[in-house]
């Protein structure tokens, strides 16, 4: 048994109130904080700027200009102009950068240092250059859940003003000592519809689960109900900027809770078993497939595709992930390592108990006879089988373990609003 050490965090937003002079001095910070933000990205991007060199450049120049603003805003600012280019960088680098120069356009204030603020008897309090303000939050349970827990309150604070409110950013962290056997793989291949997940253990290929995510045609349901009704219509008109904005916000909830739904049911896999999460990297396939799409529909449904936030959500949780290439992880046989010529289409239902009724949902499966016609297997299974052979594997090859044989295979259809237990093998 190995173990690794991990850091996890998590922001918690907490939705404050201040009274005028509060708000008037925040918005004086904030002024002030975009000038120089914007002057030290561009310079930042220019030069390839690390802190501390925009520090020797702008520490100085900004203290003469704002003598009244806290010095440790100037510093929250260097890091923040840093996360920018960076950003910018990559934006430019990918060819889908809108501006010649970064822009800032919206402002969200770092107070670097805990001397600056502090938490007491519900009141958050700031140093600035007026005095220390006061902002008054309500009960907020899960601030209060992080606070007295072991989880350690960050040093870093971010605001962001929006009219009368304040939008306070706190950061926890917590130290994790993951504890996995390297034998032990919970093999995860991503789809546009479904997450099938491949589970070894002693290098033995175990079960197999398939989680129905059904975001592609999530995806596809909401661009059709956008695409009635901005039709003949102005997006700039009020009415239909408002409801293409429901409709954006409720999409992206709904997808968010997939997501995370689906990584906790990895999580609990891997926690399970003691085991390591291995994720195929679709994401620089992805960057491919858009780059060779030119229907404006198939595009946006591989730009929605959310392999990045289900990776992400996997590292912000106490399991080891590692992510290996799957290029032609789909189309080889696990078990003899011949290339797959073909699939046969098929289609398979099952019925879903809701609230009033019982809904029928199909599910395509694209079919190939393995292992010299002994057994028939989906093609995402497959992909699942051998991303776990590819990390299992010492040479890197996609080929099936001795210990693992074709008709040990049971693929499981798995509930993803139910948790763990599979509806039916």
């Amino acid at each position: 048994m190995e173990k690794l050490l991990k850091t996890l965090t998590r922001t918690v937003v907490v939705e404050c109130y201040a009274n005028n002079y509060a708000r008037r001095a925040l918005r004086e910070i904030a002024e002030a904080y975009r000038e120089m933000l914007q002057e030290m990205v561009i310079y930042a991007v220019e030069h390839r700027a690390s802190q501390s060199t925009l520090h020797k450049v702008f520490y100085h120049k900004f203290r003469e200009k704002y003598p009244w603003l806290p010095t440790r805003v100037i510093k929250g600012a260097y890091r923040d102009a840093v996360r920018r280019a960076k950003s910018f960088r990559e934006l430019k680098r990918r060819g889908i950068a809108k501006t010649d120069k970064p822009v800032v356009r919206r402002v969200t204030i770092t107070y670097s240092d805990p001397q600056d603020w502090r938490i007491e008897d519900g009141v958050i309090k700031l140093r600035t250059h007026a005095g220390w303000v006061q902002l008054h939050y309500r009960n907020h349970r899960q601030l209060h859940r992080y606070l007295y827990s072991v989880w350690k309150l960050s040093g870093e604070l971010k605001l962001k003003l929006n009219g009368k409110k304040v939008f306070v950013y706190l950061t926890f962290m917590k130290e994790f000592e993951v504890p996995y056997n390297p034998s032990n793989v919970v093999a995860v291949d991503i789809n546009e519809n479904n997450v099938t997940v491949a589970v070894f253990v002693d290098r033995r290929l175990q079960e197999v689960y398939r989680i129905e995510t059904n975001l592609g045609r999530l995806v596809i349901s909401y661009a059709e109900r956008r695409k009635r009704i901005s039709e003949g219509k102005s997006t700039k008109v009020r009415s239909v900027k408002k409801a293409l904005k429901k409709f954006r916000e409720r999409e992206r909830e709904r997808k968010r809770d997939i997501v995370y739904k689906t990584a906790r049911i990895v999580e609990m896999l891997a926690l399970q078993h003691n085991a390591v999460v291995v994720v195929g990297g679709v994401r620089k396939g992805k960057r491919r497939l858009v780059e060779k799409v030119k229907k404006d529909s198939l595009r946006h449904r591989i730009h929605q595709w959310n392999v990045s936030t289900l990776v992400k959500a996997l590292n912000e949780r106490p399991i080891h992930v590692i992510e290996v290439p799957e290029a032609y992880t789909s189309s080889k046989d696990p078990f003899t390592g011949r290339c797959i010529h073909s699939f046969n289409p098929s289609m398979t239902c099952y019925a879903v108990r809701g609230r009033k009724r019982v809904k029928v949902l199909k599910i395509l499966l694209r079919l190939a006879k393995l292992g010299n016609g002994v057994v028939v297997l989906d093609r995402d299974v497959i992909g699942a089988i051998n991303i776990g052979l590819r990390y299992l594997s010492s040479d890197g090859r996609a080929v099936a373990l001795p210990s693992t044989e074709p008709h040990e295979v049971r693929a499981k259809l798995m509930n993803l609003h139910r948790g763990l237990a599979p509806s039916r093998n």
